[in-house]
């Protein structure tokens, strides 16, 4: 950043005459414990060390997790690997590159060197390198449904087409993310507590801290000392030791019980009594408890006893609900009337439409009840997040849509940012705009592939747009993400049943748009509070999504055409590596949602027709909470019980497992109330370092595992690396059900 896009007044490291303004501090007490309330305006940002090393990790990221996504072990590398490698490069770049000074048109002058590296140029970086995480990492939604279009359904796909696809779907998310910057970013309530662990990261890598005697160590000293720890205890649970994940020992007590095993098993039960030793266990789908604040957890806590605890062993037990004992108790499968595992192939025609004579000559589709009632949950979540928002949070959003927000009401931290231009918002609407009508093309020139008509697309829109507001405002104070996939799905598989690629493209354009869209306000914030120009902010994202999209695709394409039999495990030779578990999944979605459709399974005469009562029951849930909230002002603890997140309590199994799920509220609860409330000191010094400690471990160890040992097909056969040992945890309980490997009921 050249010296003219900083203000010439500002005086540098300036702290507002370094004295306690109350009006001036951030009332989020998480916030004013982590966050530095300075800014030096002076340091150079956008330099060549920030784009070669902010370009080089988003590609490098970009590529290992697209790889590593369609093998059998799939691994999700983070941006915090990054985050730490690009220290040392940076700071070598500062030593030996010439400071000579270079003009470009004779206008704009700029250095290769233009001083130390500094922790504003290292956010830049990992803002990119985030673009390849949130993109290629985790379920990579764009390319799962270019996967399932070309290696399941084996449709002849134009590379232009599929480019079109995975680019439109990031674009549209930007869009949205500038969009609601004013709601979702500037007001101060709205602090995203999982950026407090990268702040807290950055401060320890780049804060010079002196260690005084009898304080203990310092944050750097503290996060090498347990990242250092964390890889070295990972070699036991992801590889040497995987029972270490999940330790069932109810299991070990009653091993021909299949009832104990039910509620005892760690991966196929209820996980009554077991626990995970694994932190990549612990965090796996809610991410890191020890970034979520303690009346998140306990939201979630309540959901989940209720869930798992009651709810679903009286469904089971009690009332064998959905025939619940013909199937195990919790699997992600889908069943035939038998109890068998279903094949999809006897129900579709070449075209890949649903054969409805073979259909009903097959057997209708069952679930297991778990999985059937955390579908239900999904529908309650929707609309108690609308509701709840409307509710709570609605009239500041309407204050906030009539008039920008007033100077008065800005904490420190907008303050300090005061000082930069501001993005203008016709530069986000350009993207927003031009990623609609590029969208809308596409399914004019390529209508056969989508199925997609040009209708459906603006329905995908306008429900993201109405959507990402209201769960953006759940994430950015509960750092949780009420889902809505299964509505999306749910709602255009009654409009267009029997398409299962519309099915997926709607979701994406629905959905997804708005995970990437919530994926960049989470970063906005992050630059909010590490005092980034916006404009700087604004190309950093902007090229990373544009580049993490390309390669993303590309390393795809290259995949799916140069290896034989790609995701097909009859095919596959037993070793291959390739069978794509997550895109099985997006694969078995499309046909529950698009093939065979919601009518079937939740309309007049479906088995899981009374389920659609929890829409209205979740829509009502808020109402009595805000009622008395207003009635009783004075109780603060009120306002925080949050229905959606209690509903979040049973979000996401499967694939999660409530073993998962439990060990992650007692471990944030450990650290966010007990360690929060008794030892605040240690707490702010120390606790998110120690997130950002473990997951790093973790991550590093997980990728040396996985190239030395588990790519070369390298895996130990033992008793402690058989997990769980609840072999009867998935059999069925229902008289008269033959499963292989189960004992059948008279």
């Amino acid at each position: 950043m050249s010296a003219k896009d900083t203000p010439a007044t500002a005086a540098a490291a300036e702290k507002l005459n370094g004295e306690p303004q109350t009006e001036n501090t951030c009332p989020v007490e998480e916030v004013a414990l982590v966050v530095p309330e300075t800014d030096d305006p002076t340091l150079p940002v956008m330099t060549f060390r920030a784009w070669f090393l902010g370009l080089a990790s988003c590609t490098i990221l970009i590529f290992l997790n697209t790889f590593f996504i369609y093998r059998t072990q799939p691994l999700t590398i983070s941006a915090i690997l990054m985050q730490i490698a690009v220290l040392p490069v940076g700071k070598f770049m500062a030593a030996t590159l010439p400071t000579k000074q270079y003009t470009v048109f004779g206008r704009w002058s700029f250095s290769l060197n233009p001083g130390p590296f500094n922790v504003k140029e290292h956010v830049i970086i990992t803002v990119m390198a985030n673009c390849g995480v949130s993109i290629g990492g985790g379920d990579a939604y764009s390319i799962g449904a270019i996967t399932v279009m070309k290696a399941y359904y084996k449709q002849s796909l134009n590379f232009l087409l599929a480019l079109l696809i995975v680019l439109t779907t990031q674009i549209l998310g930007y869009g949205w993310a500038g969009m609601l910057r004013k709601y979702l970013v500037d007001p101060v309530q709205m602090w995203w507590p999982s950026n407090l662990a990268q702040v807290s990261l950055f401060r320890a890598l780049h804060e010079k801290e002196h260690k005084a005697k009898g304080q203990g160590l310092t944050r750097m000293q503290f996060f090498l000392v347990f990242m250092a720890a964390s890889f070295a205890y990972y070699l036991f649970p992801g590889y040497l030791f995987p029972i270490l994940t999940f330790f069932s020992w109810v299991c070990w007590a009653w091993p021909h019980s299949i009832t104990a095993q039910q509620i005892g098993s760690g991966y196929h039960g209820l996980g009554v009594g077991a626990f995970t030793l694994d932190w990549a266990g612990i965090g796996a789908y809610h991410g890191s408890p020890l970034v979520t604040p303690f009346s998140s957890i306990l939201n979630v806590g309540i959901g989940f006893i209720m869930f798992i605890y009651i709810i679903v062993p009286l469904c089971y037990w009690k009332f064998d609900t959905f025939d619940a004992r013909k199937f195990p108790i919790f699997s992600n499968q889908l069943f035939t009337s038998s109890g068998h595992k279903y094949d999809t192939t006897k129900i579709l025609t070449p075209q890949f439409d649903l054969n409805i004579p073979a259909y009903d000559n097959y057997s209708k589709l069952y679930l297991s009840p778990l999985f059937a009632l955390s579908i239900g949950s999904g529908f309650a979540r929707f609309t108690a997040t609308l509701t709840h928002v409307a509710l709570f949070n609605g009239s500041d959003i309407w204050k906030q849509s009539r008039s920008a927000m007033k100077n008065a009401s800005l904490d420190i931290h907008s303050k300090l940012m005061k000082r930069y231009k501001g993005v203008p918002q016709y530069w986000f609407l350009v993207l927003l705009v031009g990623s609609i009508a590029l969208s809308l093309m596409m399914c004019f020139i390529w209508k056969e592939d989508v199925q997609l008509p040009w209708w459906g697309l603006l329905f995908a829109f306008a429900l993201a747009w109405i959507v990402t507001l209201p769960i953006g405002v759940i994430q950015a104070t509960t750092n949780q993400q009420p889902g809505y996939d299964i509505i999306a799905q749910f709602i255009i598989g009654y409009i267009l049943p029997g398409k299962p690629i519309a099915n997926l493209l709607f979701k994406i354009y629905g959905r997804i748009s708005t995970i990437h869209a919530l994926s960049f306000l989470a970063d906005l914030k992050l630059g909010h509070y590490m005092k980034i120009p916006p404009r700087c902010m604004f190309v950093a994202q902007l090229v990373g999504t544009l580049v993490s999209g390309t390669v993303n695709l590309a390393v795809a394409w290259w995949m799916l055409g140069s290896i034989e039999n790609i995701c097909d495990v009859e095919a596959l030779h037993p070793e291959s590596p390739w069978t794509c578990p997550k895109f099985r999944v997006t694969f078995d979605a499309s046909v529950i949602w698009g093939l065979i459709g919601p009518e079937r399974l939740f309309g007049p005469g479906g088995m899981y027709r009374n389920l659609v009562w929890l829409f209205l029951i979740g829509a009502c849930l808020p109402v009595p909470v805000w009622i008395l909230s207003k009635i009783f002002p004075d109780q603060k603890w009120i306002p925080l019980i949050n229905i959606p997140v209690i509903s979040y309590g049973f979000a996401g199994m499967p694939p999660a497992t409530p073993t998962n799920i439990a060990s992650w509220i007692v471990t944030g609860t450990i650290f966010n109330y007990f360690v929060f409330k008794y030892k605040k000191t240690w707490w702010q010094k120390y606790n998110y370092v120690l997130s950002a400690a473990l997951d790093a471990g973790t991550a590093f160890m997980g990728v040396l595992l996985f190239f030395a040992l588990q790519n070369e097909g390298k895996n130990l056969k033992w008793w402690g690396s058989q997990p769980d040992h609840c072999p009867l945890a998935s059999c069925p309980t229902a008289p008269g059900i033959v499963v292989e490997g189960c004992p059948v009921f008279k």
